[in-house]
This record gives C-alpha cells, structure tokens and sequence, in this order.
C-alpha cells in the first residue's frame, strides 16, 4: 500500500468571512500608525472581505485607501473598501463609527464634519451628540433650509465606554430609537484577562436594545510592528517620553488586522458577531466612485452650451492671434482640441479659466500667464490663458488631455503675487464661499523632524538631538546608523536601532493639514456635500480635507491660481521702459525675441548666461543651474528647457549627472 493510500488528502476549511469596520489610519494625526494604502493593502491579502476606513472626525485620508483597492482590484476581485467616520465628541458621548449607506447619506456626513470643524479650531473639530440628528445650533444657522438630520441613512456602530457603562447604555439607547435597526455595538476583545466578560456584557446590552454585537479589533496599524509607531506619535501628541507616558499608551500590541481566522477564534462563542460584519457591510451601496463631479455650466445666458461658448470664443481668438489668416495646421489643432475637450466634457472648466484670466488681465490689468502642461494647447492659446503659440515650438497636445489617459486636465495660471488675492476674492464672490474651497497641502514629517521627535520620545537630550540632524539625512537618503560612530555613539545600541527604525516609518506620516497655495475646487452645488470643509487663518477662506492628488484620483477638476514674484518684476519693467523710453511691450513681445523677430539681440542675453549672470533671473538663478550654465553654454530656448530638466532632484539622486 502507498503512503498517499493511507493518508489522505488534508481537509481544506473555508477561511471565514470577516470584515474590519473598525480602522484608525494616520490621517487621525497622531493616533494611527499605519497609512490608509497599508490598511486596504493588508486587508486584501489576508483575505478579508471588506474593509472600512473611519478616521476621527475627518475624511481626510479616505482617497488614499479608495487608490490602493482600485488599483489591486485584481487581486482581490470581491474586496470592499467602505467610507466611514468615528465621530468623537465633545460632549463626553462614546465614540460612534457612521457609515453612510448611500450617496445622499455621504454628503450628510460631509456637512456633519463641516459643522465641527466651523465650531472647533484648527485640527480640533468640535461636535455634540445633538449634532448629529441636526439639534445643534450651527446646524439650525448654517444649513438653508429646515435643520437636517444628518443620521438619516447612516449606519451606527457605538464603541462602548468600558469607564462608563452607564453612558454607553443610555447612548446606545438614544441611538436605537432614533435610528431603529440601523445600530450595532462594537465587541472588542482588549486581551487583559477579561474579555469573556466583556463580550457577554456587550452582547446582553445589545440585546436589550435591539441592536446587535459586531465583532471588531480598533485596529490601529495593520502589523504588530507598528505598536511601537503607535506608542512614539501617541507620546509626540502628549508631549511626553516613554518613560512617562504610563497608561496613555497601549497595553501590548493586539490593535493590528488581524487575519478573519483569528477573529472567528476570538469570537467562537458568538459567531454572530463575526457575521454580522457582512450583514453591516452588504447595508452600504456607497462608493467614492459614486461621487460624480458636477463642475459648474459656465453658460453665458445667450442659449448656447458650454461647448458652443468655447467654440465661438476660440474661433474670435484665433482671428486676433493669427490676423492674416488662420492656416490649416492651426484649423485641425483646434478642432482635434476642441473634438476632445467636447468628449471628456470639459468645456466649463476652460470657460472658467478664461473668465478669471479676462478679468485679471483687462478689469484689473494684472499680468498673468499660464504655464506646464496647458502651454501645448492651441485652444489655451487662442483663448489668452497662453502666451506661448503651440504651432511655433515642440509641443504634444497629448500631454495635456488624452484619451488615454483618465485624469482631468490641470491648467496652472500664474498671477502677480502682490495681486494674486484679488483674483482669489474675485472666485469667492463669483462662486460663492459654499460651492468654493482652496485643496489642502498634507504637511509630512521629513527626516529632520521625524528625528526629532522620535529623539524626544526616546528622551534622547536637545544637544544629541542637533547632532543628529548635522549627519545631513536627507529627505532622499538612507538613514546609516554606522554614522552614529562619528557622534561617539554606539551603533549596536538596541535602544538607538529601534529608534531609527521608528524614524523609518515616521518619514512620510502625515502632521496636518495645511492650505494650498492656489489650487481651487470649484462646484455646481454645495462644496460641503462633496467633500468636508475645514478651518482656515483667514475667514473668507475655505478649505477641503483632500490635497491635489486626491481630488486628481476622483477625478475633480482644480484651477490653479498661483503667485509669481517675476510677473510683478515684468510689470515694473513694462512701466519703467514705457515712462524713460516710450516703448510698449507686452509677454508676447518677449517670445518673438527667439525668432529673431523682437526688438533685441537675444545673443547678448545668452552671453550673459554663459558667465552665470543670471541673479534674479527665475528659474536659472540657484547654485546649481550657475554651476551648469556656462558648461552647457545655451544660445536658444530649447537648451534652458534641457538645462533646467536636467538640474533637478531627480536626475541627480539618480547620479545621472553630477555638478562638480
């Protein structure tokens, strides 16, 4: 008899379905230690079913979590990725994880979150329980309209108060009769000795109330590892060390994914739990994919659509550009251009840019231009958002829209920036303060300051500290702990090595949220239905919780209204050649000087780069573009274009060139 006659074939047990409801990324800023991408990524590949984001009071890290499942749908055909919220308050009501069941329940959420963040200060959303069923007083003020419910279409996990028993039940018994059927409460084993207790007493409070326990681990980070991430930002945010950090930090290191196997252990004496992750997540129709864009018409009341209004404004503007005639080349650029941008439905977003240039250029004489990308557009051209004639220089309009490529397009207009905030005060009061945000920067921790306060935490002293920072790691480089030797330091020190490995992942975590420079989401309806709205230094300012890149990934059309300090030094120079020598010059009139159709020698300019006389002279006045100038000795547009490419981090990380 054969080996494989007597043993048979090991019995294969299906892996339960679980899914995590309950997750904490570092968007809750200072209080996860994982990204949002690590979270979905891990959760894939342990096999869960679905997976849920819900940072404190914010969507702020949402989009980066909606990426990553797009991105490896592939992998994991049948993976959910759910958008949710845990609202703490400042009331002292337990913590509650809403999840909005559809569309319309997303942007109740959204003005939810506005709410507080208008109430609390910067970083620090303010929000009471009445809020959330629209009681609140800046719900009855802020909203048009009857107050609104913002829990209709919402559903609930209550976190319990293990401090406060009595609150959870009262709360959860509030939130049970003003949303029936739509409550759980979260079972969380905590690992202290205690949790058969724990869980009995979760599940009978549930009971009594009609609701039902929800298995669940608060994950925190998505591998044990990441405990001691967890500890060093907990203790950044505390300002404490770890040494006297006590009971403010976890217990031990359980608050990771855990593999839906290990979940169906924990609660194998209430495999309901476990189940009704699945009957809570096939509740939620709702996706971020759902959020479809609606950019404002841009119609001019004279019956034409937005596409027509292009067309006309752009055919008028070809007849100035071109007075002698418009040629066939330019002919079927702007139709191939206009054939495009009337397929991806653009049409608005370039009326808008063109209103605002109009009115900065002729109302208020302001000089701007646009720039990147929007420079190889013929209808740009014609239109006045560029100076630069696409059909007298190299360009590919493919850079800037195509077909094959599912992103918006991205037209950055450059303004004076003694004068920019008239333009900014012109969008707000064309849109109005409701339909206008600016998008938010996400300031990270760089190698500098992650060493510095991973330092503190350790209670490593301030002198220790600034030695640290002249070893010059860089934002790019790799942290080599051999260096320390220089410093009389023991390299080998355990203590010192888990340091720098909590320095590792903390580069790249993000801080706060900050403003953008100029970069405007504009929308039909409420801004605060789309996307939560945050406090800015200036009241006549609103900001969104998503950044540039975000907004790209959804699809969200930006118009970029950014400051340039040489425009304001062009003005001055305009003016002064107009007072002392009665000349009249204008952008385009600098351009013609490379065709050798201007009115000066363009060579004594070049000359002057080939000795580094370039101080106050944008783009090329830096250490590094001087060092390479005279080598590169450029005698046309073109060679600056290659010059100031080459200059830039990039190429020199990657030892593609070198400047010694």
């Amino acid at each position: 008899m054969s080996l494989s006659a007597q043993f048979p074939e090991p019995i294969k047990l299906a892996s339960p379905h679980y899914a995590e409801l309950v997750t904490t990324s570092n968007f809750s800023f200072l209080r996860g230690g994982s990204h949002p991408e690590e979270l979905v990524a891990h959760a894939m590949a342990a096999g869960m079913t679905a997976l849920g984001l819900c940072d404190r009071n914010s969507f702020a890290g949402v989009v980066r979590g909606y990426g990553t499942a797009r991105d490896n749908k592939e992998m994991s055909p049948d993976f959910r990725y759910l958008v949710g919220v845990r609202l703490v308050f400042a009331d002292g009501t337990p913590d509650i994880i809403a999840y909005p069941e559809d569309r319309i329940a997303y942007g109740r959420l959204c003005k939810l979150l506005t709410i507080g963040n208008k109430r609390g200060e910067k970083g620090n959303p303010e929000l009471h329980l009445k809020d959330l069923f629209g009681l609140g007083d800046l719900a009855v003020s802020d909203i048009h309209g009857p107050p609104e419910d913002f829990s209709q279409g919402q559903l609930f996990i209550l976190m319990p108060d293990e401090a406060n028993w009595g609150l959870t039940e009262k709360t959860l018994d509030h939130l049970c009769r003003q949303a029936p059927d739509r409550v759980w409460i979260a079972g969380v084993p905590r690992f202290d000795g205690h949790d058969r207790s724990r869980l009995a007493r979760v599940d009978a409070l549930a009971h009594r109330h009609g609701a039902r326990m929800i298995a669940s681990n608060d994950a925190y980070y998505h591998q044990p590892d990441r405990s001691i991430v967890l500890d060093v930002v907990t203790c950044i945010r505390e300002h404490v060390t770890l040494e006297e950090a006590g009971f403010r930090l976890s217990a031990n290191a359980e608050r990771h994914l855990k593999l839906p196997e290990e979940m169906a252990r924990l609660f194998a004496d209430y495999p309901d739990a476990i189940a009704q992750t699945q009957v809570f997540a096939g509740r939620i129709r709702f996706c971020l994919s759902q959020l479809k864009y609606n950019y404002p018409e841009e119609t001019v009341g004279n019956g034409e659509t937005a596409q027509q209004t292009l067309e006309r404004l752009t055919w008028e503007g070809a007849a100035k550009r071109y007075p002698k005639g418009v040629s066939d080349a330019v002919k079927r650029s702007l139709w191939t251009e206009l054939c495009l941008i009337g397929f991806k439905g653009y049409a608005a977003y370039f009326l808008t840019v063109h209103d605002i240039v109009n009115f900065a250029r002729y109302e208020r004489k302001i000089l701007c231009q646009g720039r990147g990308s929007a420079a190889n557009s013929a209808v740009c051209f014609c239109l006045g958002i560029t100076e630069v004639d696409p059909t007298q220089r190299t360009l590919v309009f493919g850079r800037f829209i195509s077909t094959e490529r599912d992103e918006p397009p991205d037209i950055d207009v450059d303004f004076e920036h003694e004068r920019r905030e008239e333009v900014m005060q012109y969008v707000y009061q064309k849109y109005g303060g409701r339909r206008t945000g600016l998008t938010a920067n996400v300031t990270t921790y760089r190698s500098k300051s992650a060493i510095r306060e991973t330092a503190k935490v350790f209670g490593v002293s301030d002198d220790t500290i600034a030695s640290f920072n002249q070893l010059h790691w860089g934002w790019g480089s790799k942290l080599d702990l051999r260096d320390l030797a220089t410093l009389g330091l023991n390299p080998d020190d355990p203590v010192l090595a888990q340091m720098f490995e909590v320095v590792k992942v903390l580069r790249g975590f993000p801080r706060h949220l900050s403003q953008h420079v100029g970069g405007f989401v504009i929308t039909r309806d409420s801004l605060e239905s789309l996307v939560p709205i945050g406090q800015s230094a200036m009241d006549s300012r609103a900001i969104i919780e998503w950044n540039k890149d975000d907004i790209d990934v959804l699809g969200i059309l930006k118009v970029d209204i950014l400051a340039l300090g040489m425009l304001s030094c062009l003005r001055r120079a305009f003016e002064l050649l107009h007072v002392h020598y009665d000349k009249q010059y204008q952008l385009t009139d600098l351009l013609s000087e490379e065709t050798g159709q201007g009115p000066m020698d363009k060579a004594r300019v070049y000359a002057m780069t080939h000795r580094a006389d370039t101080i106050g002279v944008f783009q090329i006045e830096s250490r590094a573009q001087m060092t390479m100038l005279p080598r590169l000795k450029p005698s046309r547009f073109y060679d600056l274009v290659i010059e100031v490419a080459i200059v830039r981090p990039g190429p020199i990380q990657g030892a593609w060139c070198t400047l010694t």
